[in-house]
């Protein structure tokens, strides 16, 4: 699989009641443990203080990121998305840990 770096911002449409932004913020943390377990999200972060998300990703390729994982979270009409598919750096040293 290839990784992706993604950067999620969501926003909650005007006119949404809490109990709709509630549910499916409830059934995103269950989905996004799904994907946890399959191997196409790798790691999640929030940046201190701000209301986005930091990720790495796993797909086959960028259409599957986006039709087949990405796609199928809660709040996937809510979010603006930034992907940068990412490539192995040589002096990466988690590399050689890799291929071990």
């Amino acid at each position: 699989m290839r990784e992706f770096l993604v950067q999620i911002t969501t926003t909650v449409p005007e006119g949404t009641t809490q109990e709709e932004a509630d549910r499916r913020r409830a059934a995103e943390a269950v989905r996004a443990r799904e994907l946890a377990a399959t191997g196409n999200l790798a790691r999640l972060w929030r940046p201190v203080g701000e209301l986005r998300s930091i990720g790495i990703w796993r797909a086959a390729d960028e259409y599957e990121l986006h039709e087949k994982v990405l796609g199928t979270l809660p709040l996937r009409p809510w979010m603006t998305l930034t992907v940068t598919p990412l490539e192995s750096h040589p002096n990466d040293p988690g590399r050689a840990a890799a291929t071990s």
